[in-house]
């Protein structure tokens, strides 16, 4: 059986956290061992919380200085050149930021799992341990039930049947000493029931703390996700109040990423602590409890070491043989001189029996190799997942916090953009006719007016069946008249391919009664009706 030393290494990076700067708040140095009960120590790692605090007010005081130099500058860089790299500059930085933030997010559910997963191996063995302990606990406490009740009980009737025999007495009184030797040396084994109720709960307490820590940092990652999707999102539609309530949700995460940062950190430079020297501190917290034997026998588990159990355990077997062996005498030599003493010998001998069946398995929960490994099983929860976890949450942390940043610095230039556009779009005239809209408003009611007038005309020229339709030569239409057609389809691009009415060919949308009107004008109709064609 190889010893814990060799199965356990502690992982490289609770040595480097171990090394970070352990000083209480009057910047006093403070042992790198883990001590939580003591207040220096935990000065030590509240002093890590403040120097993320002082990173948040560092982060908040630059985005200060930005925003009030994005306010202060000049409001004349609305020249072409300007715009097309601010606008760059806006599209990168939300681009960066959204990246960051999904790359930070994914780190975080890592991070979270690992934890987690950690924390779950740790409860796990320490529940593990405690039944080990309890299945002991039972053993003894069954066996030492049994041989002072049930066995000092029928010893008493038989030393009154045996009265009559002086030697059948006397084996009954070898008896009950070997009862009470057995009694002596479970007596003598440690009380597994402070050190039980130890475990249960610390592995509640840790199973309650992890499950509101793992929720707490599931709706932080959901939150940065949506506020991150939500500022994308305002950005693409140039919402002004969208930017503007993230922004303010941008400040608030950034706040809880710096604070979540301080949090993990001392919890994994404390935990790092810990992971270093274990052996050490656990032999500290269970002096008072356990033999410094027996807890050095169970956290090395060598076969170097002697077991401390194993002379109480040998003096137990031999005095259940001796017992059981003087029991085997009784049946045959006793019982035919007393019948009636037959019932209770037959009854100590199962009672012996069942004490040897419990020994056994006493022999094999007290053995070291079943709580070493639960030991073993423990510290790579806490010390490779757990810590492992938690400097994925710093990390995640730190990109969230640049995350934020970015987007707090990207967010009020494009508000500025967007309100320096509208406020643009509002001073156009509409009676410039290289405005959009005005080209869009008067290709509309040209579109209505000629639209009408032909089919005025249309309306008062149905009756005339009688008029030939002159014949048409098919001629390249002059400019004017193909710009003049051009709006009366609405000025749209997508009918220069359309034949025009001036060469023969009404549009598409015209019914053969409207054509064969048409067709059907005389040269001075044309000229009285010219206009409603041709304005």
């Amino acid at each position: 059986m190889s010893s814990a030393r060799v199965n356990y290494i502690a992982p490289w990076w609770t040595y480097w956290l171990n090394q970070f700067p352990h000083v209480d708040l009057r910047f006093q140095p403070v042992d790198h061992t883990f001590k939580p009960q003591e207040e220096n120590y935990q000065q030590s790692l509240i002093f890590l919380g403040c120097v993320a605090a002082a990173g948040l007010g560092v982060n908040l005081l630059c985005l200060a200085i930005y925003l009030s130099c994005l306010c202060c500058c000049r409001k004349d860089e609305e020249e072409e050149e300007s715009k097309k790299s601010n606008s760059c500059c806006v599209t990168w930085a939300a681009v960066a930021a959204g990246l960051i933030c999904c790359v930070a997010v994914g780190v975080g559910f890592y991070g979270n799992s690992e934890t987690n997963d950690g924390v779950y191996q740790l409860t796990y063995s320490l529940y593990n341990a405690n039944n080990t302990l309890s299945g002991v606990d039972s053993l003894v406490t069954g066996t030492m039930g049994g041989m002072q009740r049930g066995l000092k009980e029928r010893l008493s009737r038989l030393d009154e049947i045996f009265a009559t025999r002086g030697d059948f007495v006397q084996t009954l009184h070898f008896m009950q000493q070997m009862s009470d030797n057995i009694i002596k040396q479970l007596l003598g084994l440690p009380d597994w029931e402070k050190a039980k109720v130890n475990l249960v709960s610390i592995a509640e307490q840790t199973a309650y703390i992890e499950y509101y820590r793992w929720l707490t940092y599931l709706l932080i990652l959901i939150l940065d996700l949506v506020i991150c999707l939500a500022a994308c999102l305002g950005l693409a539609k140039q919402s002004r109040w969208l930017l503007t309530t993230m922004m303010v949700f941008g400040v608030l995460t950034l706040i809880l990423s710096w604070a979540s940062l301080g949090a993990d950190l001392a919890t994994a430079v404390g935990t790092s602590d810990f992971c270093v020297a274990p052996d050490k501190f656990l032999m500290n917290q269970t002096k008072d409890v356990i033999s410094s034997d027996i807890v050095h026998y169970y956290l090395y588990c060598s076969q170097t070491l002697p077991n401390p159990f194993q002379q109480s355990l040998t003096v137990f077997q031999r005095s259940l043989t001796t017992m059981q062996i003087q029991i085997q005498g009784l049946l045959q030599f006793a019982v035919p001189l007393f019948p009636t003493a037959e019932g209770d010998l037959l009854s100590i001998q199962y009672l012996l029996n069942n004490s040897e069946a419990s020994l056994h398995q006493l022999t094999a929960l007290l053995d070291c190799r079943g709580l070493n490994k639960d030991y073993l099983d423990a510290l790579i929860g806490v010390c490779y997942d757990g810590v492992e976890g938690l400097l994925y949450l710093c990390l995640f942390s730190l990109l969230a916090a640049c995350a934020f940043s970015v987007m707090l610095c990207a967010i009020p230039r494009a508000w500025r953009q967007i309100t320096n556009r509208e406020r643009n779009y509002d001073d156009m005239d509409d009676g410039d006719p290289f405005n959009p809209q005005s080209r869009r408003m008067t290709s509309h009611h040209s579109h209505q007016g000629n639209m009408h007038s032909f089919c005025s005309y249309s309306s008062s020229m149905g009756s005339q069946t009688s008029l030939h339709p002159p014949t048409q030569t098919v001629t390249n239409a002059p400019l004017s008249e193909y710009m003049n057609q051009s709006v009366l389809f609405g000025g749209n691009p997508r009918f220069e391919n359309v034949p025009l009415i001036g060469r023969g060919s009404p549009p598409p949308s015209y019914t053969p009664t409207m054509r064969a009107t048409y067709l059907s004008m005389t040269e001075d109709q044309i000229r009285h009706f010219g206009e409603d064609f041709r304005a």
